[in-house]
């Protein structure tokens, strides 16, 4: 929803397409399975054993286009090729030669605007948002932050000067919004730069841009850059949260060889599919449907049934 409420202010400020691009935000996770890039690893290392892959944007073009059944004569969701193509290419590119089944979406191409977009607005969310988890678990705090990450120590100076009475907790909150503000307010200034400066005016000039035109500008990147990896450094990498990923990673792996070895103990409807699709990709698409909720309690049926819990 964040992300969605960020994109839409940038197509709104840029004078872009507001519906599409809010469609975009809220669709771009779609494909991502339980446990989110733990659990997207895990399936595309147990794919891979079958000379598979899964990826969580092109699984989310299967979702719209597959899984969701609206329609009498036809599979999918009927989304407009704009859309579909930004599900692709939101935030990387594809090579026809490895990719044939998605030669339709214009791979040689830039994506439209609204769909670059979105990535970096995913990524001012998520840095903003773990920034205020991290602190809220008291595995962040905001001193330390000011030290290692520049953009949120001059964030915290602003805060502090129009809220000199205010306490910490809420010092920090008023600093991660003006951080938010900053990358936002950064991002439309540089991409309405870099539109101008090339002269593009038409869809067709934004698709044959050498490179993608929605950006920070460098010096902005470079205090993104440093925020992420101090994030990576003192949160991403912390023995605690690596200890989940790995059982998260565990307990995708063990169900998935489960379901592989045994698919008659997969749902009807899954079973159904595996004439079409084969065992492996179907059982993936089985755990991608999954909330984290969902697979620990399968997984706890699964530990139950064995009689021990799987080192």
């Amino acid at each position: 929803m964040e992300v969605a409420q960020i994109s839409r202010a940038i197509a709104s400020a840029l004078k872009l397409n507001e519906d599409m691009t809010e469609a975009l935000a809220l669709v771009h996770d779609i494909g991502h399975p339980p446990f989110g890039h733990a659990g997207e690893r895990a399936l595309d290392e147990a794919l891979q054993e079958f000379d598979q892959r899964f990826d969580h944007n092109l699984h989310a073009l299967r979702v719209v286009e597959y899984f969701e059944v609206r329609y009498a004569g036809f599979r999918g969701l009927n989304l407009t090729l704009g859309v579909r193509e930004g599900i692709v290419k939101h935030s990387r590119s594809y090579s026809s030669e490895e990719h044939p089944e998605l030669r339709s979406y214009f791979l040689d191409q830039q994506p439209p605007l609204e769909a670059q977009l979105i990535d970096l607005a995913d990524e001012i969310a998520y840095l903003t948002a773990d920034m205020d988890d991290g602190m809220e678990a008291g595995m962040l705090h905001p001193e330390m932050l000011r030290r290692h990450v520049r953009i949120f120590h001059e964030s915290l100076l602003l805060a502090e000067r129009e809220f000199p009475a205010a306490p910490q907790n809420l010092l920090a909150n008023e600093a991660l919004k003006k951080m938010l503000n900053t990358l936002v307010g950064d991002l439309i200034r540089e991409t309405a730069r870099r539109v101008n400066a090339g002269g593009i005016v038409t869809l067709e000039d934004v698709r044959r841009s050498p490179q993608r035109l929605v950006a920070f500008s460098p010096q902005m990147e470079e205090l993104r850059r440093e925020a992420k990896l101090h994030l990576y450094t003192a949160l991403y990498s912390s023995e605690e949260l690596q200890r989940d990923l790995q059982e998260a990673a565990m307990v995708v792996r063990n169900l998935f060889t489960f379901w592989v070895n045994d698919p008659s103990r997969l749902p009807a409807a899954n079973q159904s599919q595996i004439p079409e699709h084969g065992v492996p990709r179907v059982v993936a698409d089985y755990i991608a449907a999954m909330t984290d909720n969902y697979i620990l309690l399968q997984y706890a049926e699964w530990v139950k049934d064995r009689g021990s819990v799987p080192g």
